[in-house]
C-alpha cells in the first residue's frame, strides 16, 4: 500500500461524488492501530455536536488498510531464517561488552563479524537461487527474483568493501571487486561466446571485438586466449606477428592471487607493463595502415596498459557502466588500489558515468563503492527495510556509524533502521517472537516498545486452527511460557507479571479456574487471585454444588504452596482455603458421607474459615444434616453453634448490616431481596429447632 494514497475496494465514496461528502454532513475517518501500522477507516460525522441530519447513511463497514505488506510465501521464510544469524550477531556483541572495550577491533572479533557477515550473504543467495527456480509454488513469491538478486549484490559488495578477512583490510581490492561484478553482472554472455566460437572466422562478426575486449576486461583470460588465437588464422599477417607478442602478454598477465606477498605483485606488474609498452612501440609501427582491426586492437592494449581514459570510453561504448570502470581501474590502472582510496577514484568515475537515479539498487551500490555509509542506508531502506536494519546493525560495531544517542529521539542511527524494521513485522501478530528480538536490541526506546508487543501478543488462536493434540489452555501456556523465558532473558519481570495477569483473566473467562490461580499467584496478583476464587464461588450460586466441586478441585493443587508463601496476602490465601474447604464437604456430601461432610460444615462455620456472606449459604446447607435421619450429625454444642451464627445473621440485619450476611443467599433466590432471604433463613431456624427436640427424645 502506497502509505500516501489509500484505495479502498469496494469505496466509501462513489467517484465522482466525494465533493458531495462534506456537504452530506460526513468525513472519511480513521483510527491507526496501536500494535502495528495499520488503520481503520470509515465515514463518521463531520460534526459530532451539531444538529444538521446527515443525506448519507451510514455504512457498516470498516475497511482495515495496512502500510506494510504482511508477510508471506518465501519473505515469511527469509525473515524467519535470518533472525538466527542476527541473533548470534547480538550474543557476540553482549559477550563483547563484558570483555576489554577494544576486543571489538580484535582479530577474533572481526572474524566472527565476518563469518556470520558471510553467512547473510550465502543465505540471500540461497533465497535467490530458491526463488529463480521453474517449480510450482504452494502460492507465489511474495517479491520478486530481481529484488533478492538486488539483496545479495548489495550485501556481498558491502562485505567486500567493509568486511574483509582480518588482516587484509590494507590489500589491494582490485581483484576483488572484479570477482565480485563478474558474479552479479555477468558479461560477456556465454551464449555470446558459443556463438561467436562455432565461427570459422569469427572475427568477420561484428560482435567479435566487443566480446573479446570485454572478456580481457573481466579477467577471462580462457576466452580471451581462444579468440586471439583465432586471430592467427587471420589474414593480415601484422595482426598475427601482433597477436603473437599478445598472447603471451594475456597468459602470464600478473594477478594478486597469484602471490604470496605483495611486494612480488608489485614487481611483477612492473615488468609486464614494460612489456606491454614495448607492444605499444611495436603496434605503433602499423599507424598509418588503413587496417580495421586496429582501432580496437589499440583498444585493448590501452587497457592493458592500464590507461584509464581507454577504459572509460570502451566500457561506455560496451554499454557498461561505471561499477565496471571502476573495477577495471583496480585491475589494469592501479592495481595497488587500497578500499581506502576507492571514494577517489570513484568520485571521478561517477562525475562522467553518474550512477542511475531512478536505479535503487545502483544508488545502493554507488553509495557503498563511495563509503557514504548514511547513504547506503538511506537507499536501502527505501528498497527493503530488511536490509537497511542488518547493514547497520553490522556497521555500528564497525565504526562505521555514530553510536551516539540522537538527542531528540533518544535512539543511534542504527537503532533508528532497526525500530523501521521491526515496525514493519509487526503488521504480523504472529512474527511477536522475532520482532522483540529486534526491539529489544534497540536500548530503551526499544524495550519500551518491545514490553507493548509482549503484553499484546494473542494467548489463545482459534479453535478451528488449534492442533488437535492442544487444547486452548494448552496454547496458551506455550505462549505464556515462551514469553516467560523472554522476560527472564531481558530482566522484564514486571512484563511477565502483566501477561500472567492477562492470561488468568482470559482463563477464567474459559472456567480454567485452576490454571487462573497459578497465573495470577505466578504475577503476585492478590487481587486478581481473589477474583478466580470469587468466580470459583459463583459457579456455585450459578450452577450448584456439584457443578462448584469439580471447579473446585482444580484449584485445590494451589493451596499448600499458596498458603506457605510469605509473599501471599493471607486475605487471599483464606479465601482460597474456604473455597476448596467447602467443595470437599459438598464432594463428601455427594458421596452420601454425611457425618464427615457435617463435621467440616461445622468447622467452617465455627473456625471462621467461611466469609460472613457465606454463613446463609452454609445454615441452609446444615439442614439437609439436621434432617438426617439414620442418626445424629450434630452435638448440641454444635447445635447451639448454628444457632448462635443464625441469631448473629438476624440480629445484624435487623441493625442495618444485612448487606454483609444476605448478598450471596440473595443472589440463589430468583427475584427475591433480603425479605426473602431471611425467610429462607426461618426454615434453618425451624430445622435447628426440631433437631433440639430429637437431641431431648435421644438424652431421655
Amino acid at each position: 500500500m502506497d502509505t500516501k494514497h489509500i484505495e479502498l475496494v469496494p469505496p466509501l465514496v462513489e467517484a465522482g461524488k466525494s465533493s458531495d461528502l462534506a456537504q452530506s454532513g460526513h468525513i472519511v475517518s480513521a483510527s491507526f492501530s496501536p500494535s502495528n501500522n495499520s488503520l481503520a477507516l470509515h465515514l463518521a460525522p463531520l460534526n459530532l455536536t451539531g444538529s444538521k441530519t446527515s443525506t448519507v447513511e451510514q455504512p457498516e463497514a470498516v475497511y482495515l488498510a495496512g502500510c506494510d505488506d504482511v508477510p508471506s510465501s518465501e519473505r515469511r521464510l527469509f525473515i524467519a531464517d535470518t533472525v538466527v544469524i542476527f541473533s548470534m550477531f547480538k550474543s557476540m556483541l553482549k559477550d563483547a561488552h563484558l570483555r576489554d572495550p577494544t576486543w571489538l577491533q580484535t582479530r577474533q572479533a572481526l572474524e566472527i563479524i565476518r563469518k556470520l557477515s558471510v553467512d547473510y550473504v550465502n543465505f540471500i543467495k540461497e533465497c535467490w537461487i530458491h526463488a529463480s527456480q521453474p517449480i510450482s509454488r504452494p502460492e507465489p513469491l511474495q517479491l520478486s527474483v530481481e529484488h533478492y538478486r538486488n539483496l545479495y549484490s548489495t550485501f556481498s559488495l558491502f562485505v567486500v568493501l567493509f568486511v574483509p578477512e582480518p588482516g587484509y583490510e590494507d590489500a589491494p581490492v582490485g581483484e576483488e571487486l572484479m570477482e565480485w561484478l563478474n558474479i552479479h553482472f555477468i558479461e560477456p554472455s556465454t551464449e555470446e561466446g558459443d556463438q561467436l566460437s562455432s565461427l570459422d572466422h569469427p572475427w568477420e562478426d561484428e560482435n567479435f571485438w566487443s566480446y573479446l575486449t570485454r572478456s580481457t576486461i573481466r579477467g577471462f583470460s580462457k576466452a580471451s586466449l581462444f579468440f586471439l588465437n583465432t586471430l592467427l588464422q587471420h589474414p593480415s599477417e601484422d595482426l598475427q606477428e601482433l597477436v603473437k607478442i599478445l598472447i603471451p602478454l594475456v597468459e602470464s598477465h600478473p594477478r594478486l592471487p597469484q602471490f604470496t606477498a605483495e611486494r612480488d605483485f608489485a614487481y611483477a606488474s612492473r615488468k609486464w607493463k614494460d612489456k606491454v609498452k614495448a607492444l605499444r612501440v611495436e603496434m605503433d609501427r602499423f599507424l598509418d595502415e588503413s587496417y580495421d582491426w586496429w582501432d580496437p586492437l589499440s583498444d585493448l592494449i590501452g587497457i592493458l596498459e592500464g590507461r584509464g581514459d581507454v577504459i572509460e570510453r570502451v566500457c561506455e561504448e560496451l554499454g557498461a557502466d561505471w561499477k565496471e570502470v571502476c573495477a577495471a581501474r583496480g585491475i589494469f590502472v592501479d592495481t595497488r588500489l587500497r578500499r581506502q582510496d576507492l571514494p577517489d577514484v570513484v568520485a571521478d568515475v561517477l562525475e562522467i558515468m553518474p550512477p542511475d537515479p531512478t536505479n535503487l539498487e545502483d544508488m545502493m551500490l554507488s553509495s557503498l563503492f563511495s563509503g557514504h555509509a548514511d547513504q547506503v542506508l538511506k537507499h536501502a531502506s527505501d528498497f527493503d527495510l530488511w536490509l537497511s536494519a542488518h547493514l547497520a546493525d553490522i556497521m555500528e560495531p564497525l565504526g562505521l556509524l555514530d553510536a551516539e544517542l540522537d538527542f531528540e529521539s533518544g535512539v543511534t542511527k542504527r537503532d533508528e533502521y532497526v525500530l523501521a524494521y521491526a515496525e514493519y513485522l509487526r503488521s504480523d501478530s504472529t512474527l511477536w517472537r522475532i520482532t522483540i528480538a529486534y526491539l529489544y536490541s534497540c536500548g530503551r526506546v526499544g524495550e519500551e516498545q518491545a514490553d507493548e508487543v509482549l503484553m499484546r501478543v494473542p494467548l489463545s488462536l482459534n479453535a478451528a486452527t488449534l492442533d488437535e493434540s492442544l487444547t486452548p489452555g494448552d496454547t496458551m501456556a506455550e505462549v505464556v511460557k515462551d514469553i516467560s523465558s523472554i522476560c527472564l532473558e531481558h530482566s522484564r519481570e514486571s512484563v511477565r507479571r502483566a501477561v500472567c495477569k492477562i492470561a488468568s483473566t482470559m482463563l477464567v473467562r474459559s472456567r480454567d479456574y485452576g490454571m487462573a490461580v497459578s497465573y495470577s499467584t505466578s504475577a503476585e496478583d492478590w487481587t486478581g487471585l481473589g477474583r478466580v476464587i470469587d468466580a470459583v464461588l459463583d459457579e456455585y450460586i450459578q450452577n450448584g454444588p456439584v457443578v462448584f466441586a469439580g471447579y473446585a478441585s482444580k484449584i485445590a493443587p494451589s493451596m499448600d504452596e499458596i498458603q506457605s508463601s510469605s509473599r501471599t496476602h493471607q486475605i487471599f490465601a483464606h479465601r482460597l482455603m474456604f473455597t476448596v474447604r467447602y467443595s470437599q464437604m459438598h464432594k463428601m456430601r455427594l458421596d452420601r458421607d454425611y457425618p464427615n461432610a457435617a463435621l467440616d460444615l461445622l468447622a467452617l462455620l465455627r473456625d471462621e474459615i467461611a466469609p460472613r456472606s457465606w454463613w446463609p449459604i452454609l445454615l441452609c446447607d446444615a439442614v439437609e444434616f439436621l434432617q438426617y435421619g439414620p442418626k445424629l450429625l450434630f452435638s448440641s454444642s454444635d447445635a447451639i453453634e448454628l444457632l448462635r451464627k443464625l441469631e448473629e445473621i438476624s440480629i445484624r440485619s435487623s441493625q442495618g448490616s444485612g448487606d454483609d450476611y444476605l448478598t450471596v443467599l440473595i443472589r440463589t433466590i430468583k427475584g427475591g431481596g433480603e425479605k426473602e432471604a431471611l425467610e429462607r433463613l426461618k426454615q434453618v431456624r425451624l430445622a435447628i429447632a426440631r433437631y433440639f427436640a430429637r437431641c431431648t427424645v435421644g438424652n431421655g
